[in-house]
């Protein structure tokens, strides 16, 4: 993102990213259920547009709310938070989703990954048994770009389309600057990681079955998500940062 600097002041708390549309019957459960993990951490929503009470809920709870005047798109919420949290100072950064999805006992897990030294801490609901039952489309596509994804990296990653991470400080200044994915930054993200010389891990989490709302990935989007995801990777090794980013914002993403 144009202009970002290294900010002076660095506070000592981590911050979680939690990206909402929509959202007002479950966002708030969600919130609370992170604050009563007692991990110290600073709860942002970004409310994407959203047309219900998904801003006041999430604040009555105890959350921190950017809100979005329309519906710009999941990746955009995210990066409405990465930026945030880039120019607060913020070293640590978890994000999850607002759907009920991200189980918040499992936080702890990704700040452990963290403290080990990975710079990218992907929760997959995949390493262990237990996974959510989902759609034989989303199954195919997952399982497609897992092994994309395991084959661009050198590492095994079952759960590419995971929303539920822990970044490190490097891993948030590479998804700091304006060719971050507005729409779906899933296995995309994760190679330019890789090929930014981060180090990536997966851990172990439990996922549920959405509490409610509309997935992203669900009818016609599956097959505009492949598509996109496809086209986005075949393109990786050509692909450059425009000149429009600032020098020392991307010089480890290029």
């Amino acid at each position: 993102m144009r202009g970002i600097r290294e900010p002076t002041a660095v506070p000592p708390t981590t911050i979680l990213i939690i990206p909402a549309f929509n959202e007002a019957e479950r966002v708030g459960a969600v919130v609370q259920a992170v604050r009563a993990q007692g991990l110290g951490l600073d709860v942002v929503v970004v409310d994407d547009g959203s047309t219900d009470k998904t801003a006041s809920v999430a604040r009555a709870a105890g959350a921190t709310v950017i809100s979005h005047p329309y519906n710009l798109g999941y990746g955009c919420a995210l990066h409405t938070g990465y930026c945030h949290a880039w120019r607060a100072g913020y070293q640590r950064l978890l994000q999850m989703d607002a759907d009920g999805q991200h189980d918040p006992t499992m936080l702890v897990r990704l700040v452990e990954a963290l403290d080990r030294g990975s710079d990218v801490a992907l929760g997959s609901r995949y390493v262990a048994d237990g996974a959510p039952p989902s759609s034989a489309a989303k199954r195919i596509a997952t399982r497609l770009f897992a092994a994309i994804a395991s084959r661009w990296t050198g590492m095994r990653i079952t759960d590419p389309t995971s929303g539920f991470q822990g970044l490190s400080r490097r891993a948030l200044e590479c998804v700091v600057n304006d060719g971050f994915p507005e729409d779906y930054p899933d296995t995309d993200v994760l190679v330019e990681h890789h090929r930014a010389g981060l180090k990536l891990t997966e851990v172990p989490v439990r996922m549920h079955a959405r509490a409610g709302g509309l997935s992203m990935h669900r009818g016609a989007r599956i097959a505009y998500y492949g598509y996109k995801m496809l086209l986005t990777l075949m393109l990786l090794p050509v692909r450059r940062p425009t000149p429009l980013r600032a020098r020392d914002t991307v010089a480890r993403c290029s």
